[in-house]
């Protein structure tokens, strides 16, 4: 196996490497020798080659897959419900308006805010969310890294979702009522 293919494994199992690649904020020199180490190689310029070709293709695949992706949520519209609850059970409860999501041994309801008065005995209760929901053409299924983009785009805003669900052309996602105005502007400011 060529030098330039046992880097590309080593970086493969890294996902944090491959992203300061993809970023190009890595010290390619210093990785380098960290890798010739690891792969217990002398070559350290056949290693840095590899490097620097793989950084490139990395930074024009996100660049493309990033195109996609964000003209695929142009097209996209937002809905936003206030007055949420994620109620986490271990048993199956009776409820007329509701999401359901089982799990094994547990049940996730989502649930407006008044119904959750019965609900006493839940696992983990989270009261007074926001659903947002991103409607989305078709296409959602077969377009890489939408998911991977929008929980990236939120988590370096400091938006934390309490649920995530992607079905189909609707992605759900449930968010605290005090991050309820940070998640609509920076979702709204890539879907426009």
């Amino acid at each position: 196996m060529s030098i330039a293919q046992n880097v590309r494994d080593y970086l493969r199992n890294k996902p944090y490497l491959l992203e300061a690649l993809e970023k190009n904020i890595v010290n390619l020199s210093e990785l380098s020798r960290q890798i010739r180490s690891e792969l217990k190689t002398d070559n350290i310029n056949a290693v840095k080659a590899a490097l620097r070709r793989f950084s490139e293709e990395l930074q024009k695949h996100k660049q493309r897959r990033e195109e996609k992706v964000l003209a695929l949520l142009k097209r996209s519209n937002i809905t936003v419900y206030d007055r949420k609850s994620v109620v986490i059970t271990s048993r199956e409860i009776q409820t007329k308006n509701s999401m359901k999501v089982d799990l094994p041994g547990k049940y996730v309801y989502l649930l407006d805010k008044a119904d959750m008065a019965g609900y006493i005995n839940a696992l983990i209760k989270h009261e007074d969310c926001t659903m947002i929901i991103i409607h989305s053409p078709e296409e959602l299924e077969v377009t890489h890294g939408v998911v991977a983009f929008l929980t990236t785009v939120l988590a370096e805003q400091d938006v934390n979702m309490i649920e995530f669900i992607s079905c189909w052309t609707e992605t759900v996602i449930v968010v605290e009522k005090k991050d309820s105005l940070k998640a609509y502007e920076v979702l709204s400011n890539i879907i426009g």
